[in-house]
């Protein structure tokens, strides 16, 4: 059995430019893309959208790499095909897909996907983003990313010029509670890993969760924080079902 929940809040901006989707099959197989749109390109709304729609609207129940990286580059080219000389809307993206005993993930920009097993942080993608190159050269730490001057400075996303180079990954799915996060930067700015943690292990449901981790947020951003959007993601993987 697979719980999810997911919700996009426009926070303190004028409209909402993040996008969020859950898809689940009834042999346990998932899909959830959240894409958050780039507000200095124009259009910030409607590339998230068509990211989102695209990629959940081309999913057939089938979890790889290889599958969810071609969606994001399908994706890629239909926001392409939507720009114009004043609109160069473009926009972040993180896709997750579940299937029996592995899960798998892609994304392009700083949209985030955490994983979780066992009330432990065990994995957590690593932004296309100049603080995060500003941490791999050792100019800053991981945690002085949320601070960094250049933090929206974005090197890949969907309707950028030309190409796109779609990071992903894979893991088998061994026994235990796993639990996976995907989050805008509206959100993870605010809520830090830690209390990620610290609330996976106070909650009952992944909507229970989600709604600890807000309270953090509405609590520590300011009046005009950004939309904040995640999805949580809940299963169990026992040895005799590999998710139960």
């Amino acid at each position: 059995m697979i719980n999810t929940f997911s919700y996009s809040d426009i926070g303190g901006r004028p409209y909402n430019e993040d996008a969020v989707a859950i898809r689940q099959t009834d042999n346990d197989q998932l899909l959830a893309v959240l894409a958050d749109g780039l507000g200095g390109h124009g259009g910030g709304e409607i590339a998230s959208a068509l990211a989102v729609k695209t990629i959940s609207g081309g999913w057939e129940g089938a979890s790889s790499p290889a599958v969810l990286s071609e969606l994001i580059l399908q994706a890629h080219r239909e926001i392409l095909a939507h720009q114009t000389p004043s609109c160069r809307m473009r926009s972040t993206v993180v896709a997750l897909s579940v299937a029996v005993g592995h899960a798998d993930w892609a994304y392009a920009g700083d949209s985030r996907l955490y994983q979780f097993c066992d009330g432990k942080l065990i994995r957590q993608t690593r932004d296309h983003s100049a603080s995060q190159v500003a941490v791999l050269i050792g100019e800053i730490t991981p945690d002085q990313i949320r601070f960094h001057k250049d933090r929206s400075r974005i090197f890949r996303a969907l309707g950028q010029d030309g190409g796109l180079n779609v990071d992903t990954g894979s893991t088998a799915l061994q026994p235990g509670k796993h639990a996976f996060l995907l989050c805008s930067d509206g959100f993870w700015e605010y809520v830090y890993e830690d209390e990620m943690i610290q609330t996976l292990r106070q909650s009952a449901s992944p909507e229970e969760w989600v709604g600890r981790m807000r309270e953090i947020l509405r609590r520590r951003g300011p009046e005009n924080n950004d939309n904040n959007t995640a999805a949580a993601v809940w299963l169990t993987v026992d040895e005799r079902s590999k998710i139960g």
